[in-house]
């Protein structure tokens, strides 16, 4: 996995790193492997993973390797195995990050028409 898929120093995620995450997690096979990553993690075979879900093996491993893109997983090998880890620390930023961009503004920052009202009040158009 390449640093460039986790957010910067700052903790900000970039809106890329944002719709990796949330484009990986859109899909409910997806969502259900983080689930199964996070509840009987740290570390979880391929194998267990697709023996959990009702996706044949090469869904499965495309499932994974979206998650593995968006650098919601990591995977490392063992023998003949492919072992995947939850990245919960690198989903907690990206995710916050994104919620942290809903806090609202202060009334300072609030965009406001330098212009007249176009409608009069009990006016019809």
């Amino acid at each position: 996995m390449t640093r460039s898929r986790h957010p910067r120093a700052s903790g900000r995620p970039t809106l890329t790193e944002i719709e990796l995450v949330f484009d990986a997690l859109s899909h409910e096979a997806r969502r259900h492997i983080v689930m199964l990553l996070a509840h009987h993690g740290p570390e979880l075979p391929s194998g267990y993973l697709a023996q959990r879900l009702d996706n044949s093996w090469p869904t499965t491993t495309r499932h994974l390797h979206v998650l593995e893109a968006a650098g919601v997983v990591s995977m490392r090998r063992e023998g003949r195995s492919s072992i995947y880890r939850l990245e919960r620390e690198h989903v907690q930023q990206v995710v916050g990050g994104w919620l942290a961009l809903l806090v609202p503004s202060t009334g300072r920052d609030v965009w406001r028409s330098p212009g007249p009202r176009s409608a009069k009040r009990g006016a019809r158009t």
